[in-house]
């Protein structure tokens, strides 16, 4: 049995939608090769929320994960901007991926599965079981690259950094994303379940 994604009645072309996922990405390693950190800063302070802005008027939907993002991008970007200091910049995804583990790890622990409700609506229908094992797996996995990026920022050049942040974090998320397919897949409902 393969995964289904749900029809969105606002849906955006896949192609466009990975597009304005990793736009920000891209021009943030561009503006930095060219000007330097606090320029890139600037310029991924603007197209962090514009990203969001670009899903919600095609899907109609604001986009919980890119918008908590962005929200933490202008924070952390500001005081880079304001006090010159990289530190600020460079710490943003560990906290980022730090919270998003706490609300699932803690989530958890109320028996509450938040994946299911940031990415029920694009997922197949799953068992409860299944998305408290891909629960427990993105949780895991966002403290795995809090980790991963405390060792490069801390370890590396800003450069270094840079080059981490858009060809490290991005494909390491899309390999992790796919390798749970056959999770997904075992844990379908079937056409004659109920959605729980």
């Amino acid at each position: 049995m393969s995964v289904q994604t749900q029809a969105h009645p606002h849906q955006m072309h896949p192609l466009l939608k990975i597009a304005v996922e990793i736009g920000p990405l891209v021009a943030f390693f561009l503006v930095n090769a060219r000007m330097g950190l606090f320029w890139a800063t600037g310029v991924f302070m603007i197209t962090a929320p514009l990203a969001v802005l670009i899903t919600w008027r095609f899907e109609r939907r604001v986009p919980v994960l890119p918008l908590v993002t962005a929200g933490f991008v202008l924070v952390f970007g500001g005081l880079t901007l304001i006090l010159q200091d990289e530190l600020f910049i460079k710490m943003k995804p560990t906290i980022v991926n730090c919270l998003f583990a706490a609300i699932l790890l803690g989530g958890m622990a109320f028996d509450k599965s938040f994946l299911k409700s940031v990415m029920g609506p694009a997922m197949p229908p799953l068992h409860e079981r299944g998305w408290r094992v891909l629960t427990w797996r993105w949780g895991l996995f966002f403290l795995v690259l809090a980790l991963l990026n405390e060792i490069v920022w801390r370890n590396f050049s800003t450069d270094a950094w840079v080059n981490f942040k858009v060809f490290g974090i991005m494909p390491l998320t899309f390999v992790f994303a796919i390798s749970q397919l056959p999770t997904v897949n075992r844990f379908l409902l079937e056409p004659d379940e109920k959605t729980p």
